[in-house]
């Protein structure tokens, strides 16, 4: 089966996937473009896994102030090596996290830290297993494995803080 460089094109564009990797994945569903999307996420989830084991020591912090200066985040968001630090994927996940923490105010990173006997709905409370603002769909967990399978390096969020005039 013949697939055009447009097609491929075009799924690189969506997914953020080498041209190879598309490529395999459209012959793979023959040339069907929502089956090439599911073997892709099936394929960076299995990097996902692979890569959560390594350190993450680099990366930076980002800041997030609502519009009216009355609620504002930080968060610490950490990878591998300051070169993907740098990235433009990297810098644009840490502030969406931030935003999400100022619009979301979870009080974990995720459920390991919830101290036993604590009664919370961990999909509120935790921020990586909540519904993703800008897509609902998704958790931030999913948001953070794409950018970890786009990348190439362990994502890792160390901590947050937020606050709000008066609270």
């Amino acid at each position: 089966m013949k697939i055009s460089i447009a097609r491929i094109k075009e799924l690189r564009d969506q997914t953020g996937a080498g041209i190879m990797e598309c490529k395999n994945a459209l012959l793979e569903a023959e040339g069907d473009k929502e089956k090439a999307l599911l073997i892709l996420e099936q394929r960076s989830l299995v990097q996902v896994r692979k890569k959560a084991k390594r350190s993450a020591t680099q990366g930076i912090i980002e800041a997030y102030i609502h519009t009216g200066g009355r609620i504002g985040a930080m968060v610490e968001v950490n990878c591998e090596t300051d070169f993907v630090a740098n990235t433009d994927e990297f810098k644009e996940l840490a502030h969406n996290l931030a935003m999400q923490i100022a619009a979301q105010d979870p009080k974990f990173v995720s459920s390991e830290e919830v101290p036993q006997g604590v009664d919370i709905e961990p999909e509120t409370a935790c921020l990586l297993l909540q519904p993703y603002i800008k897509n609902p769909n998704k958790t931030v967990q999913d948001i953070i494995a794409e950018t970890i399978a786009k990348v190439g390096e362990n994502i890792k969020v160390s901590r947050f803080a937020r606050f709000e005039l008066g609270g």
